[in-house]
């Protein structure tokens, strides 16, 4: 040791750790947006923390049939206003197009009008009669606006002031291209790239957020999609977990009743799994019911410090009615969702206050009868403190194996579920370190295992009022 004289100090880890809490009601959301009108990514995760954002990296369309993404724009940013959501587009415009032959098109106010799914690289100009070819940005200009591809004619271009019509060819995005395997995505050996739903386990290392609900609307309702989003909210990085919505197929389900039966076919039984029917609108708007579902959650999990303690059942929807894909309307009584319910089925029911979300239960349900299973809220939370505990003591990987590490570890858990408690989110948790769970082989291998009892705070799904008639209430009141 080296000499020293005087007074000197140093520091040590402190032994109890700040829990690192994960996010609750995160969106995933894998589909299609026109990307063409801003240059957006192609199966890339986009960040977006409000509809600016969003817009300005994925571009927006009111054509959500063509453009699923837009719809979960909408319904997150303007309906619930909740953030962030973890949008991938798998839309690509070099690939999914179709050739428009040349035809005329009227001029306006020295402006021609394309649809927006023009693309604004692939656009040919010429004259009326298809003889002279005009050049970009001497004779006209092109730009996106209020959803349109506009053609501007430019002063001192040679483009006539008299033109009435121009001669346009051009390729327009296609989105009914794309394919259920693109949405699903996987991971290409050739390109070695990530695409579609695989790309959840690159969001974690870019951002540091873990996404704990998936959405797919327009291709949840397919059961190669739904399974493979069950799979990756059970496993995402290997590690976190998380909650797959998935929809029913209106145009095949057009009755409540037989719900149960598509349900059985398509094999949609797992706890990862939040299956809803049927679809819903406000206004002109039709959403499916997993967007507004997932967006009802963020809001109730934000209600509550980010936590999803409680259940979304019961708390209103941004919907005015329910109906099927071609627009017929769906008016459900309360008998009715509930059967739904009992299958373990969410719905929408205006019966008290307006529209809201019904059903507390998992797709596991009615097949699992474990409450920590088949409960939303509950389910949500064993994978929401299960999140949490991973964040937090990850770094405690690799650490001295110690006496004081356990109990650094067994306090610090402690002092969090007691939180926890006091604030309602559970009625009572704790961690021990059992001595039949940890042998002296595993404790020399490495691997110290800690046991967490906690129950979440299941929904008051039934409440009970007993009415009796008191003969003794009249001998009192006659006695009076």
């Amino acid at each position: 040791m080296a000499y020293y004289h005087g007074v000197s100090t140093r520091q040590i880890e402190t032994s109890v750790s700040t829990p690192v809490t994960a996010g609750s009601g995160i969106a995933f959301v894998v589909g299609t947006a026109p990307v063409h009108v801003v240059g957006g990514k192609i199966n890339a995760p986009i960040l977006a923390n409000n509809y600016s954002e969003a817009v300005s990296a994925l571009g927006y369309s009111d054509d959500w049939s063509k453009y699923s993404l837009c719809e979960v724009i909408y319904s997150h940013y303007k309906l619930y206003g909740v953030s962030p959501i973890i949008f991938v587009n798998v839309l690509d415009p070099t690939k999914h197009k179709t050739a428009v032959p040349a035809a005329n098109v009227d001029l306006t106010e020295s402006k021609a009008y394309l649809p927006l799914e023009a693309i604004k690289s692939t656009v040919i100009v010429k004259d009326q009669a298809g003889t002279t070819t005009y050049t970009l940005e001497s004779d006209y200009d092109l730009f996106y606006d209020n959803g349109k591809l506009v053609i501007e004619i430019l002063d001192g271009g040679t483009i006539p002031e008299a033109a009435t019509e121009l001669n346009v060819a051009y390729d327009k995005v296609d989105p009914t291209q794309v394919t259920d395997a693109e949405v699903i995505g996987g991971f290409n050996v050739t390109t070695k790239e990530t695409t579609g739903f695989e790309l959840i386990d690159k969001v974690f290392p870019m951002f540091g957020i873990v996404p704990d609900v998936l959405l797919c609307p327009g291709w949840s309702h397919k059961a190669e999609v739904a399974a493979i989003m069950s799979s990756k909210a059970q496993n995402i990085n290997g590690i976190f977990e998380g909650k797959a919505l998935v929809d029913i197929d209106t145009t095949t389900v057009l009755h409540y009743a037989d719900a149960p039966a598509w349900k059985k076919a398509q094999n949609i039984n797992a706890k990862t799994q939040i299956l809803c029917f049927p679809m819903c609108k406000l206004g002109d708007k039709v959403f499916h019911m997993s967007t507004q579902a997932a967006g009802l959650m963020a809001k109730v999990d934000s209600d509550n410090g980010d936590s999803p303690c409680e259940s979304p059942s019961n708390k209103l929807l941004q919907i005015n009615s329910t109906v099927l894909a071609d627009g017929t309307e769906v008016a459900l009584d309360l008998q009715q969702a509930n059967f739904l319910n009992s299958n373990g089925i969410v719905t929408a029911l205006n019966f008290i206050g307006g529209f809201v979300l019904w059903g507390n239960e998992t797709a596991c349900f009615p097949a699992s009868t474990d409450v920590k299973d088949y409960f939303i809220c509950v389910s949500r939370m064993f994978g929401w403190v299960s999140n949490s505990v991973i964040l937090t003591y990850w770094s405690k990987i690799d650490g001295k194996l110690n006496r004081r590490l356990i109990d650094s570890i067994i306090d610090s858990l402690n002092i969090w579920l007691n939180g926890l408690t006091s604030e309602e989110k559970l009625l009572g948790g704790r961690v021990e370190f059992k001595e039949e769970e940890n042998s002296t082989t595993s404790i020399m291998s490495g691997k110290a295992v800690f046991h967490i009892y906690m129950t979440p705070p299941s929904p008051a799904k039934e409440l009970e009022f007993i009415l009796e008639y008191d003969a003794a209430y009249v001998a009192a009141a006659l006695q009076a």
